[in-house]
């Protein structure tokens, strides 16, 4: 407890220009409680003030599907995520979250324009392309864009992946295939991918 306590304030340290930004924003909300503005500035300070982060760590939230903020913070508070991000800083955090506040957390973030794709190795990101549009049908494995859309934009409660950080991918894939990250349906599409082809997909949906 008392190392969740100083990572916590560490990282609300390290970030106050980020809060101070956030709070500019959300001050004067006619339908948020002040307890919810509280949370949205407290995510601010490693997922960006309107949920594009900076750190490859720390995933963009804008734009994406509420039905998977949601989802992601309850698997937090039920702690089916493992990687040392959630045990470190999203335990605490999910763990002070009600139903409410998950739900204006979850409108906020999907409300908000999306990130901007950025360039990379062209052959790579054709590569992850071809991979995210067609799967490996040899292998069993189906094209991303069955459940993620086919412009990367996300499928009901099926997460957007366009303009995610590439290196925050690639790790959860990696995280999924270990089963430090609990995804059952995932895992089983993901368990034989190379690193090689991790690396493509990252890069292709980064660039969207």
């Amino acid at each position: 407890m008392m190392k969740l306590s100083r990572a916590i304030l560490a990282i609300g340290v390290a970030g106050a220009a980020a809060l101070a930004c956030a709070q500019g924003a959300t001050n004067g909300s006619d339908t948020r409680t002040p307890g919810e503005d509280k949370a949205i500035n407290l995510c601010s300070t490693c997922h960006g003030p309107r949920g594009i982060s900076v750190s490859p760590e720390f995933p963009i939230l804008a734009a994406q599907r509420p039905g998977y903020i949601v989802a992601q913070i309850e698997a937090f508070q039920a702690h089916t995520r493992e990687e040392k991000a959630a045990h470190d800083i999203m335990y605490g955090i999910a763990g002070n979250l009600d139903a409410t506040m998950m739900k204006s957390l979850a409108e906020y973030y999907s409300s908000q324009p999306p990130a901007p794709g950025r360039p990379g190795n062209p052959a790579l990101i054709a590569t992850g392309k071809a991979f995210f549009e067609k799967g490996v049908p040899d292998r069993g494995i189906p094209p991303c864009a069955s459940c993620h859309g086919a412009d990367a934009a996300g499928l009901a409660d099926f997460p957007r992946l366009a303009g995610q950080h590439a290196r925050y991918v690639a790790r959860q894939i990696e995280y999924i295939q270990q089963v430090v990250r609990k995804a059952p349906v995932m895992h089983g599409i993901v368990k034989d991918l190379t690193a090689a082809e991790i690396e493509a997909i990252a890069a292709y949906v980064q660039s969207l």
